[in-house]
């Protein structure tokens, strides 16, 4: 079973799991097809991310050609907060979320 782990992506763990959840369970053929056509922010770097698994499994001797995404798991890698100015001498917080993606081919 090759794995491969996106540590910190800037991106809401919603926004990013609304694209895994459209390759999981496809043969890795079919899951870079439809990343490669996919008109959101998420697509690229999952698409590597699912090519570097390909790559390790073919370090480790599988054969890249059979493999299908088994799990695709998507989860908060924390957030940078700031503050912004409002009315009446009152700051309200930006949430800047991060995102921990981690793929599992078998």
């Amino acid at each position: 079973m090759a794995h491969a782990t996106l540590e910190s992506y800037s991106q809401s763990p919603r926004k990013v799991r609304l694209v895994t959840d459209l390759v999981k369970g496809k043969k890795v053929p079919e899951a870079l097809a439809a990343l490669a056509f996919l008109p959101k922010r998420a697509a690229l770097p999952v698409k590597k991310l699912i090519e570097s698994a390909v790559a390790n499994a073919r370090q480790e001797g599988q054969n890249p050609e059979g493999l299908a995404v088994q799990s695709i798991t998507v989860e908060s890698a924390g957030m940078l907060t700031r503050h912004m100015p409002r009315a009446f001498g009152r700051a309200s917080i930006i949430r800047r979320r991060k995102s921990r993606v981690r793929v599992e081919l078998s």
